[in-house]
């Protein structure tokens, strides 16, 4: 045989088992699914976490899709189902992702969140008691405040009448003008309304992270201590800065399952917990 045959059919095996290597590497990394919660807009601004999910492929050389449900019934189906390796949401769907399959958290948000009810000044009774039956404003089925909020009321047949709205101003709009008999909004919004004479807060909720990054137990720990550490430093770095400010944050502050311990009470009404 021709030497220059020979090499040649051996530089052709060669570049085949290159190409056989690579389709299997291939095979054995799919791309990494996050779940992220939808939020109404005043609880999460940012228009999309895609740079989040970029930024996380860069820092385990897979490919990252968002997954992001449009509704409570389809995204509590996601959550239960656990078809995905990362999630980004509420700490009451973190500690129970925890405890039912075995999740781990990575992050958190720095920043936290409350939530308070308001009452027109001159309402006859201001306890949570006297809304049974009657119409309370709400940022949407799939708020972090309606969850608190159903969680006030465990019994199903002796809640408030949820109308849900799409900013704290109508909210707030439809209280004073006796549309609804009280509002549950986040703290934070409810402060900056200037124009708040004759609404009282009759309680506020104990602030919490408002996100928080978790991890399936079915992504290799070097992976997610990768993504662990990576995004803990993200402020470090010019990459990880344009990241952060795409997302609207800082920075990314460390967490534990510990942290988020008995977070999931809010969920038990809900159909499958």
């Amino acid at each position: 045989m021709p030497l220059k045959l020979h090499l040649s059919r051996l530089g052709a095996g060669f570049l085949l088992t290159l190409a056989m290597l690579a389709c299997a590497a291939a095979v054995e990394a799919p791309p990494l699914v996050l779940l992220v919660q939808r939020l109404p807009r005043e609880e999460m601004p940012v228009a999309s976490i895609q740079p989040l999910a970029d930024y996380i492929a860069d820092l385990t050389g897979r490919r990252c899709l968002v997954k992001m449900p449009p509704n409570f019934p389809a995204y509590w189906e996601a959550v239960r189902h656990a078809q995905y390796d990362l999630a980004l949401d509420t700490p009451y769907f973190t500690d129970y992702r925890i405890q039912k399959f075995g999740f781990t958290v990575l992050v958190k948000t720095p920043e936290t969140t409350s939530y308070s009810l308001i009452m027109r000044a001159d309402t006859p009774v201001r306890d949570p008691g006297w809304l049974l039956g009657k119409r309370v404003a709400s940022l949407g089925l799939l708020s972090v405040g309606t969850l608190r909020l159903n969680a006030l009321f465990p019994n199903p047949i002796r809640q408030p009448v949820l109308h849900e709205v799409h900013s704290s101003e109508e909210a707030i709009d439809l209280l004073r003008t006796r549309k609804v008999e009280a509002a549950f909004l986040p703290t934070s919004l409810i402060g900056r309304d200037s124009g708040r004479s004759g609404i009282v807060v009759v309680l506020t909720t104990e602030p919490i992270p408002r996100l928080v990054l978790s991890v399936s137990p079915r992504l290799a720990r070097e992976l997610s201590n990768k993504v662990r550490n990576g995004l803990l430093h993200a402020h470090a770095t010019k990459p990880g800065r344009t990241m952060l400010g795409a997302i609207g944050l800082d920075y990314f502050d460390a967490a534990t399952n510990d942290e988020f311990a008995n977070q999931s009470y809010v969920l038990q009404g809900y159909w499958g917990y």
